[in-house]
């Protein structure tokens, strides 16, 4: 008989790095351990911003079944699923909302396997994934029971939320809310160059960008694309420098430390890449992306210079013809963002699943949800009907 319990650590950095990512399938970077724990040593996670590293092991009579990424959040800071007005009405409902258990990549609005199964469990995902959510509500259910007896508190979290979890990581349990959002990915069929990319396109928008593209090298300036592990240190400089500005200019806090942008770059497991923009010889702007060796994952930009057109280049069409050099599948640019559209990136679902522990709060906002997703599937339509490419066939993943 199995005995299967769920065994919370204190951080992922004090977890075996070879042990947690067998559980990571296809390289994902988001979800090693070499990212993950480069946020907490790197001091990224401060408490000030709401993180506490609650990393969660299931485990059967000592074997490891499966591992979450998790944290208890003490806000919605970072998480790109937005929920503040579910927080809003349950505080307005006198339900507490925070902490809440969170399962996901910090500060990365990036799809990927969130319930991180051992390999042997893979052939059966579907039993192991209900597995993982029933019993994870149970443990939850045993932390508020034992809370309220004790301390007559409120139930230690008011739910759990998976965020960009993949497809196959769906929940169909009708406990659980599923929410439905669009990223814009560019997915490369076998392109020989950037011109045989352009010419799957409408003519219009092929023209758009070759003058996109002619009007930043008209102003001067070049290119270069540095593995993250032979960044210099002017490089990771001007990184961190351009991180913090962009996030600055938007009024947002730059919560990433330079010591995790320095772990990152370090980590070849990782594939860090810096796209380092250069004007009359000096680099004055950089895109920062990650990659395995089927994606590639744009991440962060910045420049200390306000240039015409510099950002779709930094950004996008150095990332598509790094894609296309390196014979990658698909690029994902970051969250957000229908200007990509007309760029070559085309609309892809991305999904989150939600528990709240309160029934009256999990009705109102399953309701709320409902209708959400309504909206979102014929915001869905409305974008197909707007692709840039003249056969909708080069818009479909390959295989």
């Amino acid at each position: 008989m199995m005995a299967i319990r769920w065994r919370l650590a204190h951080r992922i950095a004090d977890l075996d790095a070879g042990t947690w990512d067998a559980l990571v399938p296809d390289g994902n970077p988001f979800v090693r351990h070499a990212f993950l724990s480069a946020l907490e040593l790197g001091g990224s996670l401060r408490p000030e911003l709401g993180w506490r590293s609650r990393p969660l092991l299931l485990e059967d009579d000592g074997r490891l079944l499966a591992a979450l990424p998790a944290y208890e959040k003490q806000n919605s800071h970072g998480e790109f699923v937005f929920d503040w007005h579910w927080a809003e009405a349950s505080h307005r409902a006198g339900i507490p909302y925070y902490p809440k258990l969170l399962i996901g990549a910090p500060y990365s609005p990036v799809p990927g396997p969130r319930l991180l199964l051992a390999p042997e469990c893979r052939d059966d995902s579907a039993h192991y994934y209900n597995l993982i959510r029933e019993t994870l509500r149970a443990w939850i259910d045993r932390e508020t029971a034992t809370g309220n007896a004790k301390t007559r508190q409120p139930p230690r979290y008011s739910g759990v939320h998976i965020n960009f979890h993949l497809d196959t990581e769906r929940c169909h349990d009708q406990d659980w809310i599923e929410r439905l959002d669009w990223q814009y990915h560019w997915f490369n069929p076998g392109y020989r160059d950037f011109d045989d990319f352009l010419d799957t396109l409408v003519g219009k928008k092929r023209k758009n960008i070759r003058q996109e593209r002619d009007r930043v090298a008209r102003q001067g300036w070049t290119f270069r694309r540095v593995p993250g592990t032979k960044a210099t240190e002017a490089e990771r400089d001007l990184l961190y420098r351009c991180y913090v500005q962009t996030f600055l200019d938007k009024g947002n806090t730059p919560a990433l430390t330079r010591e995790t942008f320095s772990r990152w770059l370090a980590a070849p497991e990782l594939g860090a890449v810096l796209v380092v923009a250069e004007l009359e010889g000096i680099p004055r702007a950089m895109a920062f992306l990650f990659a395995n060796d089927q994606r590639l994952y744009g991440r962060y930009w910045g420049s200390e210079i306000d240039a015409p057109g510099l950002h779709f280049e930094t950004c996008y069409y150095q990332g598509i013809e790094h894609a296309i050099a390196h014979k990658l599948k698909v690029f994902e640019p970051g969250a957000q963002g229908e200007h990509k559209l007309a760029r070559g990136f085309v609309p892809v679902p991305t999904w989150s699943s939600h528990w709240l522990t309160h029934p009256g709060l999990r009705h109102a906002v399953a309701g709320h949800v409902a209708e959400e997703t309504k909206a979102q599937v014929e915001f869905g339509a409305v974008l197909r009907r707007h692709s840039p490419y003249r056969d909708h066939s080069a818009e479909a993943p390959p295989a």
